[in-house]
């Protein structure tokens, strides 16, 4: 488990020096990011990952949440440096599952704290600190208000993959909760698929 995150850190930094683009996608994610798809990472690695290993692992700890139904996802690595972005405000995914791996370097600090899903309204009355360990992934529901501690020294990489199941989001958004009108995109999009009507053998009597 030790040596992917560390080869695929490597490839980011020698292989892929414009891993330190600087994007934004929302008024809480402005750290350094970038996609693993604009890398070419997606299909030789992220789906595998998901389609052979998460999706028999997430369909055994998270039926209830898409688990055995993961079809798509959004994945990304994300830096934290002083000087930059150290730490990442409460916020819940655009995901029906996440996976959180820290890939290095060496640092201190900056604690993942999760509390309840988004929906309760004392979601976040008590909240759980789990530290960072390179080479080792956090599994958790999207749906679950989570952020990041400051950063005390060092420099931090993280891979972040968000999970989706269209046969759970196509039912209902994650995001606001209700009943998704959709629009075309390119590759994955956020994961929602227009279903087929489902075709009905019917049996007439004459």
């Amino acid at each position: 488990m030790l040596l992917w995150p560390r080869s695929l850190w490597l490839q980011l930094n020698i292989v892929h020096p414009q891993a330190q683009i600087l994007r934004a996608f929302s008024s809480v994610w402005r750290q350094c990011q970038v996609l693993m798809h604009e890398l070419g990472l997606d299909d030789p690695l992220v789906t595998p990952l998901r389609e052979r290993f998460l999706l028999p692992l997430m369909a055994l700890l998270y039926p209830d949440y898409g688990g055995g139904y993961l079809d798509s996802h959004r994945a990304f690595v994300v830096k934290y440096a002083l000087g930059q972005d150290l730490e990442l405000g409460c916020h819940y995914d655009n995901a029906e599952l996440t996976l959180n791996v820290a890939l290095g370097k060496d640092f201190t600090g900056g604690a993942l704290y999760f509390g309840g899903l988004f929906q309760a309204p004392a979601a976040l009355k008590e909240t759980l600190e789990v530290e960072h360990v390179v080479g080792s992934g956090i599994l958790h529901r999207g749906g679950q208000l989570h952020g990041a501690r400051p950063l005390c020294k060092g420099e931090r990489w993280n891979l972040v993959v968000w999970l989706r199941a269209s046969a759970v989001r196509n039912r209902l958004c994650p995001m606001c909760c209700q009943k998704p009108e959709l629009v075309d995109d390119e590759g994955f999009g956020d994961g929602f698929t227009r279903e087929e009507p489902t075709t009905v053998d019917v049996c007439v009597l004459t």
